[in-house]
């Protein structure tokens, strides 16, 4: 069996997102699992860049490792067996504040037929699954879930010494609450700021789109993309992406006590992981949510929003909170910061959650579906 896989991400800015670490990952854990196959070829390649490799003829079957709704991330002229993984539908979800122009509601349209021709879709969660369903229009029986898993790297640490270094190196309080990821609408950044200040503890929050949000507020004619920029442009109407980081950074700057890191090395957030005393994502809306298992490998107690995906990922083992309520956020933290005893409780269930989900178990149901895909002649 010779598949072909689409590594474009790695070379991208979704690299460092999620995206890049979902390939990253799916492909070294396809290359130790064989699941009983003799003769399994993997050749992983940017499908943009090399598109006429995918009808050369050699793939039993060709897999997209990502969609995105208002872009043309499924190729085009490809015409064999074609597997497609759909990570989230935010975009969709949320249509004014991620607005796709007239060129993304063209690709959209182009995109949901391309997709309906796949023999198969893998997607994170149950929660994506009925939104595919939902959205694109695609019959339920063709969508497949495979959880991801955090990398080996987050564990429990007890090299005092490496994590005393790592704090005076970051400048990280006694306790801390932590973030970890971007910072689009989705996220819901300006409710745990809120959330954090009221708690009265300091908030940590690591990654490079956090730390580049002034950057991301300039607007210059360079920066226009089409008529519907140009008009706000003119007009003094922020595109509603700029109105939110806008409204995220007049937060942060009323509050002296966050602390935005940028982007660190997994060693190094590991280190922050064990050193943070809650962890929290606040998100409206997830497609998955891989920093709440990192938290929980690492020892980490975890709050979420009641949100499906969310909910979906951590059972039991994180305490929930209203995504519109930052005084709900702010109990539940209060309530781990303050006792120890229920600290150590979601701790251990943490542990016992985050187990559960492995990379292994994410290659060997892609592998089942890629086996089912080639089987089955009328796919």
């Amino acid at each position: 069996m010779r598949i072909a896989f689409d590594s474009g991400p790695l070379k991208s800015g979704h690299a460092v997102r999620g995206v890049g670490f979902y390939t990253s990952e799916i492909l070294n854990a396809l290359s130790r699992e064989r699941s009983g196959l003799e003769r399994l070829i993997i050749d992983d390649f940017d499908f943009l860049t090399n598109a006429k490799l995918l009808n050369s003829g050699r793939y039993d079957l060709i897999h997209s490792s990502f969609f995105n709704p208002y872009f043309l991330t499924v190729p085009i002229k490809y015409r064999g067996k074609l597997i497609v993984t759909v990570h989230d539908l935010i975009y969709l979800l949320y249509p004014k504040h991620y607005p796709p122009g007239i060129k993304g509601r063209i690709n959209f349209l182009i995109q949901k037929l391309l997709i309906k021709r796949a023999s198969a879709i893998i997607t994170d969660t149950e929660t994506t699954k009925k939104d595919i369903v939902r959205l694109l229009g695609i019959n339920e029986s063709k969508i497949k879930v495979a959880y991801l898993a955090a990398k080996n790297v987050f564990k429990p640490l007890k090299d005092r010494n490496k994590l005393a270094r790592i704090k005076k190196e970051f400048g990280l309080s006694k306790k801390f609450v932590l973030y970890v990821g971007d910072v689009n609408y989705n996220k819901n950044i300006p409710v745990l700021v809120k959330a954090c200040d009221i708690a009265r503890v300091p908030l940590v929050i690591v990654g490079k789109h956090a730390s580049e949000i002034e950057r991301n507020l300039k607007t210059d004619l360079k920066a226009i993309k089409g008529p519907r920029d140009w008009l706000r442009f003119l007009l003094n109407r922020p595109h509603p992406e700029k109105a939110h980081y806008k409204m995220l950074l007049d937060e942060i700057n009323k509050n002296p006590s966050v602390k935005r890191l940028g982007f660190v090395s997994d060693e190094d957030l590991n280190c922050i992981y064990n050193l943070a005393t809650v962890y929290c994502q606040p998100s409206l809306y997830e497609g998955f949510g891989l920093p709440v298992l990192e938290a929980m490998a690492s020892g980490t107690p975890v709050v979420i929003s009641k949100t499906q995906a969310l909910v979906e990922i951590a059972h039991d083992a994180a305490l929930i909170a209203d995504p519109d309520s930052p005084e709900d956020f702010a109990e539940k933290i209060k309530n781990l910061v303050d006792s120890d005893k229920l600290r150590e409780e979601f701790i251990k269930r943490g542990f016992k959650v985050s187990e559960t989900y492995t990379w292994q178990k994410t290659a060997k149901a892609t592998l089942a579906v890629y086996l089912n895909v080639i089987k089955n002649p009328n796919t």
